[in-house]
């Protein structure tokens, strides 16, 4: 399988989106969850880039069989479905449906508490953007930068009636300069910069690594920004458990070489744990 460079577009649209904000409104979550189960094989039939990337991963990296692949298929679709139900609801304040878990949550609120700045780096697994809303007086002080080029076509729609948010976004465009230069000054005034470091834009700017068994390429500048930077690194997930609970997962990478062979360990261990919430829904893989 050739990996495919990721064009930047997260899947999900303005008018799917807000279509389960007015059935969690007048609904509740339960129902968004029911009505979920007609969209999903949609999704498995009419999107065959996605369709081919989860046969893959099912298949060649998690080494299912040919019938549970299929099943697998259903419940990875579902279960991204639940996640962006999840960001909307809590983005809403539609928040008794839910319970939160935290680890290592003390030894990361005392990076947060030095002093330093901190990096916190994340992946397209779970549902990073629910704990958004939980960090509290910390949140005045997130930056975080958007590389997702749907994020403006759809955030009027989650964002219509939901609570004021406090963190703030770095765009990274095409000019990276400025970009970095926004990140170095929120570093610089002891804020902390969130960003996820399982994709890349440039293929030039990215190396080919050893990840769940197989070649991948990960993004080289982020991870040589982060260790010339010299502040503290935290690896973050936010990962979706049964019952409606969700475990925040805090990992202090300190901020010594290699960070980049840390995270790919770190994040190996996250999809071994939570396989179907994986959702890079392109060909990640070579």
């Amino acid at each position: 399988m050739k990996q495919e460079k990721w064009n930047g577009k997260s899947r999900g649209g303005s008018l799917g989106t807000w279509f389960f904000v007015v059935t969690l409104k007048y609904l509740g979550v339960r129902s968004a969850y029911a009505l979920l189960t007609l969209v999903v094989p949609y999704f498995v039939f009419f999107a065959p880039k996605a369709r081919r990337a989860i046969w893959f991963y099912n298949r060649k990296i998690q080494h299912y069989g040919y019938f549970e692949s299929i099943v697998k298929l259903f419940i990875h679709f579902y279960t991204f479905g639940q996640a962006i139900i999840d960001k909307i609801a809590l983005k809403h304040g539609i928040s008794s449906y839910y319970t939160f878990d935290y680890g290592n949550y003390t030894e990361f609120l005392n990076v947060l508490d030095s002093g330093k700045g901190c990096i916190i780096i994340g992946a397209h697994v779970g549902s990073w953007e629910v704990g958004t809303p939980y960090f509290r007086e910390y949140g005045k002080n997130i930056n975080i930068v958007m590389l997702d080029a749907e994020y403006n076509k759809i955030k009027s729609v989650i964002e219509e009636g939901a609570e004021k948010r406090d963190y703030k976004i770095i765009p990274l465009g095409n000019d990276g300069l400025e970009s970095i230069l926004r990140i170095k000054k929120a570093l610089d005034d002891k804020e902390y910069v969130c960003l996820q470091g399982d994709r890349y834009m440039d293929e030039s700017n990215s190396d080919e690594l050893t990840f769940m068994g197989r070649k991948a390429r990960f993004p080289r500048g982020l991870f040589v920004m982060c260790e010339k930077l010299r502040v503290p690194v935290v690896f973050y997930y936010a990962m979706r458990e049964k019952g409606g609970k969700y475990r925040f997962i805090f990992e202090v990478a300190g901020n010594d070489k290699p960070i980049r062979g840390k995270y790919i360990h770190s994040l190996e261990q996250i999809v071994k744990k939570y396989p179907q919430q994986w959702f890079n829904f392109y060909e990640f893989w070579e």
